[in-house]
């Protein structure tokens, strides 16, 4: 069996090898890759192995943008410190979600996974793009992320939760995160934009640049602008210009029309 590895931490690539070795000595890790465009490019050259293990966070992004550069159709094994992802990474081709540090007990069930899914020892592969993703994911007991429902501010001895239904945007300013409720008020926040981008339903925000979190709902209007870009009009209003980064524009348009 041919294995890839998507991995930006040398030793834990290396572990991982090991530890594939000595469940699977027939295993062949045809090559180890930091970044997307290595993957991208190996994957252009050489074509798909048998299996991928692919962490999330990449030196250069998260790793499901591999996936809007080439086809892949091969099975998937992601692999993270971080659970936000599971969803998401069971929509293209996971079969499985290893939290790291893994160990080897984790790692042989999902290999066992891998070769009843495929039935290699029938030699008879079924196609992955045709599996349920919905009741892969019970069966493999993903269940869906528990996203964050409120927040809680403080604004000199006062202590209020806000529910994440109720908030337009999230902004930042001179290194400052502030959150805009649908009603106008705003209030400073204790996250980063990153974390609340990982904890927040991607079905009603979207984060259009490095600046912005918006809600569906916030939107006012939108205009064209250059470089592919978007400029979005606010309610309530921002005094900060809220234009969509030419990397996030063509992710932007499949978002708003519920892609």
């Amino acid at each position: 069996m041919n294995v890839l590895i998507i991995e930006d931490e040398s030793a834990t690539a290396r572990r991982l090898q090991k530890l594939l070795l000595e469940l699977d000595s027939s295993i062949e890790v045809l090559a180890v890759h930091e970044s997307i465009s290595q993957t991208v490019n190996w994957l252009k050259e050489h074509g798909e192995p048998d299996l991928m293990f692919m962490d999330v966070n990449l030196s250069d992004g998260l790793s499901f943008g591999i996936f809007k550069e080439i086809e892949v159709n091969c099975p998937v094994i992601f692999t993270t410190a971080y659970d936000e992802y599971a969803i998401q990474a069971f929509k293209v081709n996971s079969i499985d979600y290893l939290l790291k540090p893994i160990n080897k007990e984790n790692l042989a069930d999902s290999l066992n996974k891998y070769y009843k899914l495929t039935n290699i020892k029938t030699e008879t592969k079924i196609d992955i793009a045709r599996l349920d993703i919905g009741k892969l994911a019970q069966a493999l007991g993903i269940q869906k992320p528990d996203y964050m429902k409120r927040l809680i501010v403080r604004y000199g001895e006062v202590i209020k939760a806000i529910e994440i239904k109720d908030v337009a945007y999230f902004y930042s300013d001179e290194k400052i995160v502030f959150m805009t409720l649908r009603e106008g008020k705003t209030y400073p926040v204790d996250f980063t934009l990153d974390h609340l981008e990982n904890r927040t339903d991607p079905e009603l925000f979207f984060r259009i640049n490095r600046k912005f979190l918006i809600s569906y709902h916030a939107i006012e209007k939108m205009i064209s602008y250059s470089k592919s870009r978007i400029k979005i009009t606010l309610d309530p209003p921002c005094e900060l210009e809220a234009i969509s980064s030419t990397e996030r524009s063509g992710d932007f348009k499949e978002w708003l029309a519920g892609k």
